[in-house]
């Protein structure tokens, strides 16, 4: 019998740590991104989990935790740093400078699609387990060359219960058609959102904003425009 029982206990699987958000950071790093654009996202990133208003954020929540995972995206997806637990400044500024070692893994043209179901599993392989579920997607076009289709992926991660917001990245002397073009095809689930970043100076002020929104749990306006 008590060689039964530990047979048993060796057979259940353990218990996932539980966090209040289970975030996958998707980034553009496709051949329209250059070196310079993949610096300046991943600067901008590593000093937006760092922000003390982003720590706030996530120890004002349930569990005080949220994990996080970068990956950045193109006709492949690379992790750039895995599944990290964000629980104090230390573990930020430990994942912060992680962040900015790794050269540049993906390349070719956008398989968006992909790279939203690639999100998808690597929520659900991981050995947490979230109040809430969010795929942050960052990109310069809708463009979709290869795999699966923007609305077949799309579909496929919102019927798993996780969230998709968008942060389109508009250069200067470009208009605003992408903004609403992310809003119409990539983002949806509850309180979805678009926070669009215009330019290097707006990116990290732009990702600031969004963690915030997307740690607290709070809805924010379906185009989440920056002040000017």
């Amino acid at each position: 019998m008590r060689h039964l029982l530990a047979l048993l206990v060796l057979a259940s699987p353990l218990h996932a740590q539980e966090v209040d958000l289970e975030l996958v950071l998707l980034a553009d790093a496709s051949g329209s991104i250059t070196q310079a654009e993949i610096d300046f996202q991943r600067q901008g990133y590593a000093e937006a989990i760092s922000d003390p208003a982003v720590l706030l954020a996530i120890r004002s929540n349930m569990t005080g935790s949220i994990a996080v995972t970068y990956v950045e995206w193109a006709a492949n997806q690379v992790v750039v740093v895995d599944w990290t637990i964000i629980d104090s400044a230390e573990a930020a500024a430990e994942f912060a400078a992680a962040l900015l070692e790794p050269p540049r893994l993906a390349v070719g043209r956008n398989a968006i699609g992909a790279a939203l179901l690639e999100g998808r599993r690597l929520i659900e392989a991981n050995q947490y387990t979230g109040l809430r579920a969010v795929i942050d997607f960052s990109g310069d076009s809708t463009g979709n060359f290869s795999g699966p289709s923007i609305a077949d992926a799309r579909n496929a991660v919102l019927a798993a219960g996780i969230t998709i917001n968008g942060l389109p990245i508009i250069r200067d002397s470009e208009d605003d058609g992408l903004e609403q073009a992310y809003a119409d095809v990539i983002i949806g689930g509850p309180g979805a959102f678009v926070m669009p970043a215009r330019g290097r100076v707006n990116f990290a002020d732009a990702v600031r904003r969004k963690l915030i929104l997307e740690i607290a749990g709070l809805p924010g306006p379906q185009l989440a425009d920056l002040a000017p």
